[in-house]
């Protein structure tokens, strides 16, 4: 039998605010980071990788809240667990001591993510596959097994579940060969972050449109005046028919979110995204009714499959945008995927940060193949940033995503990337 010997954790730090990548409106400084986890076990085999994304001093409470999980899983069988992942998923997520903090939401619930992630990791390595094929050829009941179901049955039960799952498994082999073959469409910020000046956005934007990128994203939510000459440099560059979306990361209230967009509206944006508070579920949907027909995107900051059942049951979001570390890692965000094909709203996954590309682009791929059977509309975040640290970094080509080859789900970061972003003492921050 083999058991887990170790949960081991390291509080990764990259430097990002020196060249103002990853800056917005309501982050102008971020140090791209990541809290990380490793589950090591007693047998020769591979070990699991997991992490929680922050932007720094984040990384201080994160670790601390993924080290409180070992005394619920040093020791465990590992094939025991891993053979019955809905049931792991409900030993971490449903301990009432540590319950108690969210309850489902928050640093301790992030942490639950960084770990299942890890498990996952571990499983596909041993099943000697790439995640996104391992629970895409999962059948539909065991899938379904994956979820818990509670606070969603008013709107989304098991057998419902099933009936969208099965209706979706006639040609699963078809779309995971065009995934192979073609790849996952893509969009990027990298031109967008809000420090970069009007020379840096028109030059990466050009960059975009050569690389094959049919939709950019632009950060918006620091000055009003700022952001129409900069929409207005990128719609030129971009032309009419290449998708402009906008993202003001949390920045209005709802008032001050329809005037604002309502003044970029010549330009355009295909959505706005997270335009006020990811727990204004009211204040999203009123949004959206008074922008029309520019859409609402939201998603990287919800705390839980419960936020988003309410968010698609108000019409408050036109597009759903999962993110693989701020929820309980992949068994929740399978249930929202599954409320997103029950409300037929397409699922375009938040990334960019550190390590998210890697991780989120094997759901979106579980999403084609297993789930919604479609890509229209749909695409993955993608910023240029980071990837070298990878042992599977992502590959782009023509404004695709290529579909992973390597065991795993993608959050394996290499060792000597370990040893010298480790904060304080690694060499980038000696």
């Amino acid at each position: 039998m083999s058991q887990i010997t170790a949960l081991d954790t390291f509080d990764l730090r990259f430097p990002t605010s020196r060249m103002l990548d990853g800056s917005d409106a309501m982050n102008p400084d971020p140090d791209y980071s990541a809290a990380y986890v490793i589950v090591r076990t007693d047998d020769a085999g591979p070990d699991g990788h997991g992490f929680v994304f922050t932007i720094g001093r984040g990384n201080d409470v994160q670790v601390a809240a993924i080290d409180a999980l070992r005394p619920l899983l040093v020791g465990a069988d590992v094939d025991a667990l891993l053979a019955d992942m809905g049931s792991a998923w409900r030993r971490l997520v449903h301990d009432s001591q540590l319950r108690w903090l969210g309850p489902e939401k928050g640093v301790m619930h992030m942490a639950i993510g960084a770990v299942v992630n890890a498990l996952w990791d571990l499983a596909a390595k041993r099943a000697g596959v790439p995640l996104w094929r391992l629970l895409s050829g999962l059948s539909p009941e065991r899938i379904v097994d994956l979820v818990d179901f509670r606070y969603l049955t008013d709107v989304l039960d098991p057998a419902e579940a099933l009936h969208l799952l099965q209706a979706a498994e006639p040609g699963r082999a078809e779309r995971a060969a065009d995934l192979v073959a073609r790849g996952y469409p893509a969009y990027t910020t990298t031109p967008g972050w809000l420090g970069y000046d009007d020379a840096k956005l028109a030059r990466l934007t050009r960059e975009a449109i050569d690389a094959g990128f049919t939709q950019i994203k632009l950060k918006v939510g620091g000055n009003l005046e700022d952001d129409v000459r900069r929409l207005g440099i990128a719609r030129e560059i971009c032309g009419p028919e290449l998708r402009i979306a906008i993202d003001a990361n949390q920045r209005w209230d709802v008032d001050e979110a329809v005037r604002w967009v309502k003044e970029l509206a010549p330009f355009d944006p295909w959505w706005v995204e997270e335009p006020t508070s990811p727990d204004d579920v009211l204040g999203h949907a009123a949004i959206a009714e008074r922008i029309a027909p520019v859409r609402v995107a939201t998603g990287e900051h919800v705390a839980n499959r419960v936020v988003f059942k309410q968010l698609l049951q108000a019409g408050a979001t036109q597009f759903v945008q999962i993110d693989a570390t701020r929820v309980a890692g992949v068994n929740e965000n399978l249930a929202i995927l599954l409320l997103a094909a029950k409300f037929g709203v397409p699922v375009c996954p938040h990334a960019g940060g550190v390590g998210l590309c890697e991780a989120v682009q094997h759901l979106a791929m579980v999403d084609y193949v297993a789930v919604s059977g479609s890509t229209e509309n749909r695409v993955i975040e993608y910023v240029d940033h980071l990837h070298e640290h990878f042992a599977d970094p992502v590959r782009i080509e023509n404004g695709r995503y290529r579909a992973p080859e390597r065991p795993g789900a993608g959050t394996e970061i290499l060792v000597p990337s370990l040893v010298a972003y480790r904060f304080p003492d690694g060499d980038v921050w000696r």
